[in-house]
């Protein structure tokens, strides 16, 4: 006869869903000079978005990665932004610029994708936009000041006009 265990655990009760997804952008690892020496610590910067409109954008320092991305989360929750948005685009061309990061984006056919890239694309498909062109014409490949711009961007975009046909005759 076999030796089996039998398992009397309770059945763990599913997680519940989570409201936002996160996408970590940049994490650096950072020194403050006191003195004793140099004292390390970690940064985060993650964005967060349901991809229906809103995202938020936070940045966190801790001893560890961690405890820098909890940080993050906590802080990209508190700065969340509402977008408007045109079905899978934006209702029209915006630009911004943060610091010394430009960026530019336009709205795209129905099923054109999304072209951008770095942390713009992260950006963007956070808060939903799945048709749209978008560039950085800054000259910083800093992720922070470009993702804070995109957001800049997104935040000037004004809603979409539904116009009343006129009727046929």
């Amino acid at each position: 006869m076999e030796n089996r265990r039998q398992d009397n655990r309770r059945p763990m009760a599913p997680k519940p869903k989570a409201e936002f997804k996160e996408k970590t952008i940049d994490l650096r690892r950072v020194t403050r000079v006191v003195s004793g020496g140099k004292r390390m610590s970690f940064r985060a910067t993650v964005i967060i978005g349901d991809e229906k409109g809103r995202v938020g954008l936070g940045l966190g320092k801790g001893l560890d990665v961690a405890q820098a991305i909890d940080k993050a989360k906590t802080k990209a929750k508190k700065n969340l932004v509402t977008i408007n948005l045109k079905g899978r685009t934006i209702p029209h061309e915006t630009s911004a610029k943060y610091s010394s990061a430009r960026v530019l984006i336009k709205p795209a056919k129905l099923g054109h994708g999304l072209k951008a890239g770095g942390s713009m694309r992260n950006v963007l498909l956070m808060v939903g936009i799945k048709d749209a062109t978008a560039k950085t014409l800054g000259t910083t490949k800093n992720k922070l000041t470009n993702a804070m711009a995109t957001i800049d961007a997104l935040k000037d975009l004004k809603p979409a006009r539904h116009y009343k046909q006129a009727p046929v005759k």
